[in-house]
Formats: structure tokens, sequence, C-alpha cells
């Protein structure tokens, strides 16, 4: 008996500095929920193949697979020889324009002073407008795969790929010094925002499906908050349900693709109920229970906030070394019946409102019923 008195009291020790937070149960109102299998997916654009828009020779990757992008990060640098004349080619037209609008003030000012004809005033312009069109389209052709032409000084064959928005590698398609044609694709990236969580919905709730609506998903242990964005107008073949995509709240959570996940649907709230929160919920005996506090002893009794009475615990008295101090634990069990839930609280019958309740670290408490338990009646 002394060998179980004494942990107990340590451990009554031990818990009663560890602080208790309780709440007040308060009527909330609760929409029915409905517990679905889902999956997480990417919609067909979540994919995106970067491709090289010359043809050449593939130098360098400056990234490896899984590893994370953003937009604008450098993917590949390709020698194209292609390139290498482009650039060339526009160096050539910007000195020869040069050239021909000199020659073109030059006419124009002999125009002014009557020493040249309109013709050949307008031929210099012919030649210098058609020159700069040339430059123009070369301009545009280079601006788009991502050369700067306003510092271009002399030709180059490098060609640099950049990724196009933020994401992660997910194949390179390409292996490194390999030679590939125009508009061939060398990285896989897979947007990193694109994850989205597919439901399988019965039938019977098709009418109480809205946009909006949250969906908790349970992934690895974890809640992941989801809001509908899609309710999709062909029911799958296989399951013969209804598809729903929910978006993903929180952008930087990360989830595997095809992953199968449970979810829970909740609908629009309606109905009022009593409610806890979910932490304060306990399986005890068989039964879920929410600890309550308990009362000053009247009369050698303790009285819990509801009126119900129980017997104080007794010490022992034929303890080895005299009497032990009694210590009583400041917490009973009330079994409350599940009515209800959503993401953070529970509708339960058996408590009412306003009424004092454990809302976190119940498993102190019941730790210390468990304890006082075995050391009221261990031998």
């Amino acid at each position: 008996m002394i060998k179980l008195l004494l942990p107990l009291t340590l451990l009554l020790t031990t818990l009663g500095a560890v602080e208790i937070p309780t709440d007040h149960a308060k009527v909330r109102k609760f929409g029915k929920s409905v517990a679905l299998n889902a999956q997480v997916v990417q919609l067909s654009n979540a994919k995106q193949n970067i491709m090289s828009m010359v043809g050449g020779h593939i130098e360098k990757y400056y990234v490896k697979p899984a590893q994370k992008v953003k937009r604008g990060d450098k993917v590949a640098l390709i020698e194209s020889i292609m390139l290498s004349k482009m650039t060339a080619n526009y160096i050539s037209l910007q000195e020869q324009y040069r050239a021909l609008n000199k020659n073109y003030e030059n006419t124009k000012k002999l125009y002014d002073k009557g020493m040249t004809s309109q013709q050949e005033l307008n031929n210099q312009s012919i030649k210098r407008d058609a020159m700069r069109s040339q430059i123009n389209a070369l301009r545009s052709q280079l601006n788009t795969m991502g050369i700067r032409t306003k510092s271009l000084k002399k030709a180059s064959a490098n060609y640099v790929l950049y990724a196009h928005s933020d994401g992660k590698v997910a194949e390179i398609l390409q292996p490194l010094h390999s030679v590939i044609g125009e508009e061939t694709p060398i990285v896989t990236i897979v947007k990193r925002s694109d994850a989205y969580i597919k439901s399988f919905v019965p039938l019977e709730y098709a009418a109480k499906v809205k946009l909006g609506q949250c969906v908790v998903v349970n992934y690895a242990g974890e809640k992941v908050m989801s809001h509908v964005t899609q309710i999709m107008p062909e029911v799958d073949q296989n399951t013969q349900r209804i598809v729903v995509l929910s978006s993903i709240d929180d952008k930087k959570i990360e989830l595997f693709i095809n992953a199968y996940v449970g979810a829970t649907l909740y609908f629009d709230a309606s109905n009022a109920y009593v409610a806890v929160e979910k932490s304060a919920l306990s399986f005890y005996n068989n039964e879920w229970v929410v600890f309550v506090p308990v009362l000053e002893e009247e009369n050698g009794k303790s009285k819990m906030e509801n009126g119900e009475e129980h017997l104080s615990d007794k010490a022992d008295e034929e303890e080895e070394h005299g009497e032990h101090e009694e210590h009583e634990v400041p917490y009973a069990p009330r079994v409350v019946e599940i009515i209800a839930q959503d993401e953070n609280y529970a509708a339960v019958k058996g408590l009412e409102a306003d009424e004092e309740y454990v809302s976190a670290k119940s498993y102190y408490v019941k730790s210390m019923i468990l304890k006082s338990s075995l050391g009221e009646h261990g031998h």
C-alpha cells in the first residue's frame, strides 16, 4: 500500500503544478457532417513543361529533381548555334540601321537646301524603315527567348531557361550534354499551390453540397483545412458518387499527389447545441466524458457544479508511518453523448450551457483519476 501511495503523492504534486485550462460550455450552431474518401490531386494545368525555343547542346542544369524553384530561377543552360547566329545578325542589323539612318538624315539636309529630289529622300526613308522592321521582328524573337537586346553587345550562344512559376522540379526530361531540337521539353515543374482535394460525396447529399463549404482532411495525422471550389457535373463512374474539388487554405502545406486520405465535409450550420472544444473530450471507461471541476466538500461529500454528489476519497489510515494526508482529485468525469461536430467543437448532451469544463490537457486529469484509483484500491 505504501509503495502505491508514494508514487500517487508524487504524481499529484507534479500534476498540481500543471495549469489545467477550463472554459464554459457555449451554445453553437452545427451542420450535418459526412465522412468521405478523398484523394490529393492536381489539375491538368498544374504541371508545366519548360521547353527550349532553340536547338542546341545542354551544357548545364541549375536544378535537381524534387528541388523547389521560384519564378525566374535558372533551370538550364543551352549552347545554341542558332542563337549565336540570331544575336550576331541582330548586332549587324543595328549597325546597318545606324548607317542608313545617317544617310537619311544627310539626304534630308540636302533636300531641305534644295540640293536633292523628293524621290531620293523617299528611297533613303524606305531603306531605313525596312531595316528597322527587320530589327523589330528579330528583337521580338530574342525578347521572347529571354534575351535582353538592350544590353546585347556581342554575339552569344548561351541560352538560359527560366522557371515560369513557383513549384517543385518533378522530372528532368533530357540527359545532360544531349543535343535537342526546338520546342523540346527539358524539365517538368509542378506548381506548388495547385494541389486539390478530390472528395467523393454520396448522391443523397447532392442537394446539400455548396461552394465554400469546409472539407477537413486527415493527412498524416494532421488536420488540413480546405473549402469547396468546384462541384463536377458528372458522377464518378467507379463509385457513382459526386466529385467535389476543394482548395487547400494554407498554400504552404505540401501534399503528395495521388495520396488517398480521409476527409469530412461540413454542411452549412443550422441546429444549435451546447458545445465544448474537441480537446476536452476523453474516452474513459468505454464512454466519452468531459471532466468538470468538483466544488468544495459539503458534509463529507464532494459536490459537482450540476448538483450531483459523490463520496470523498478516504486516505489510508493504516500506513506504516502514521496518517497519510488525503489528496482529492479536483475533477470528475461527466459522461456525454456527441451529437454533432465540426473541425474545432463537438455538440454534446450531458452538459448545460455555461457549465465549466476542462478544455484541454484532459489526459493529465485522466491520469490523476486513474492513479488515484490505483492508490485507493491497490494492495
